[in-house]
């Protein structure tokens, strides 16, 4: 907002009645026109000289041009200007700003003052999104902040303060709609840059974070990282990373109850981990470090929503394809079938398959006493398989399914164990 030289250097929420409709500034001289609409005098006065004969605001014709000061307004704004002063409310250019960052080796709370206010910056609805899309792309916003999740860092409070306003920053950049693609890109790049220390800053974030939301936006910010071509190799192999994201899916409230938004983002990130091309060796890792318990529990906990399980059941899939997570798998195989079983048909076309792989690799091929028995006695079991095949899953689906079916002939006194006798219209084969 640009503001007439006696006010210059506050960069404040203005009341929208301080503001001439004509030129958008602060009104130095305040008048109204017979309309009732006020203008500060030297737009107005620049209108009527041009030859317009009517309101600017409600363009009605102007029986008299007359100019009568509104004493009131400017008193006003007045003591708005002069509260706004005495109370120091002023903030640095968002140039400036960014100028510091890139000007700073430090990290923590020499630099976190200064993200603060950019953050402050760039969620003002008051700021034209040209104006923050500038800053960000032309005034390099977007790398210089992003440099800060490369630096060197300490483990205390204050080396951990300075990196949480940068993701702050950068979540916000990347969740904005008004901010352009281009600028989103680079933020991207700006991680990918040095993707082992940026994924070992988020790790620090989502580990020493004063909020939950801040561990949420690291997360969000991993996944962007692990997207980015090439830095995904460097990403994955940060253990600290993947234990931190297992450690956000399980976050719960005193009650006991898991946060959707924190399930959400983690297994958005686990399941990018577990579908990317270096799958095979990130699977052992995942494992180890608790994905499969952290899955099986986001299924089944009512918080979570069928995208969040949608991500829960390729993790799981993910880990079935080695021995240390179909072992993982069949120890909790009480806990983790049944969840896996519940959420089939709840989960998209791409869930459904990844539960009935799940459940095809412990039941079937691996044969597995416990997984086989969860799996028999799961209320409604039968009957989901049997939807599953009559909803147009692919011929590999639909063959892991018919596989299950004689799982559960095998394991079930009848072959209707399980089954919901009331779907009578639902038929086997």
């Amino acid at each position: 907002m640009r503001l007439p030289p006696q006010h210059q250097g506050l960069e404040i929420k203005i009341p929208s009645y301080f503001r001439c409709p004509i030129s958008l500034d602060v009104m130095r001289s305040p008048v109204s026109l017979c309309t009732g609409v006020t203008y500060d005098r030297a737009s107005i006065q620049r209108w009527l000289d041009s030859g317009n004969t009517t309101c600017p605001a409600t363009m009605l014709p102007l029986p008299s041009t007359d100019l009568v000061p509104n004493l009131t307004l400017r008193s006003l704004i007045a003591r708005w200007a002069d509260s706004a002063d005495s109370t120091t409310s002023r903030r640095r250019s968002p140039a400036s700003l960014v100028r510091m960052v890139a000007s700073s080796s430090g990290e923590g709370n020499d630099l976190a003052p200064a993200l603060r206010e950019l953050a402050a910056y760039l969620d003002d609805d008051d700021v034209d999104d040209f104006e923050k899309n500038a800053i960000l792309g032309a005034g390099r916003a977007a790398e210089t902040v992003a440099s800060v999740l490369r630096r060197k860092g300490e483990e205390d409070v204050a080396g951990v303060e300075g990196v949480e306003a940068a993701v702050r920053v950068l979540a916000w950049v990347v969740a904005a709609d008004g901010v352009d693609d281009a600028n989103k890109k680079r933020v991207a790049a700006g991680l990918a840059a040095d993707a082992a220390a940026s994924a070992q800053s988020l790790a620090r974030v989502m580990r020493r974070g004063s909020s939950l939301e801040a561990r949420v936006d690291a997360a969000r910010l991993a996944e962007l990282l692990l997207s980015a071509g090439d830095s995904a190799a460097a990403a994955e192999t940060s253990q600290q990373l993947v234990a931190e994201l297992v450690r956000l899916v399980g976050h719960a409230d005193e009650k006991g109850a898991l946060d959707s938004h924190a399930v959400d983002a983690g297994l958005s990130c686990l399941a990018a981990i577990a579908a990317s091309p270096r799958r095979a060796s990130a699977r052992g890792e995942l494992v180890r470090l608790g994905a499969v318990r952290a899955a099986a529990r986001a299924l089944n906990s009512t918080t979570s929503d069928s995208a969040a399980c949608a991500k829960a059941l390729p993790v799981l899939e993910a880990a079935a394809g080695c021995a240390e997570g179909r072992a993982a798998l069949c120890a909790h195989a009480e806990e983790a079938v049944p969840a896996v079983i519940g959420r089939m048909m709840k989960a998209g076309r791409d869930g459904n398959e990844a539960a009935v792989a799940v459940l095809w690799a412990v039941c079937h091929r691996y044969r597995d006493r416990r997984a086989c028995d969860a799996a028999a006695a799961a209320e409604g079991g039968l009957t989901r398989l049997l939807l599953l095949m009559q909803s147009g899953c692919s011929p590999a689906a639909r063959q892991m399914t018919m596989d299950l079916l004689k799982i559960y002939k095998v394991n079930a006194k009848s072959c209707l164990k399980g089954y919901d006798t009331k779907t009578t219209h639902i038929m086997p084969f």
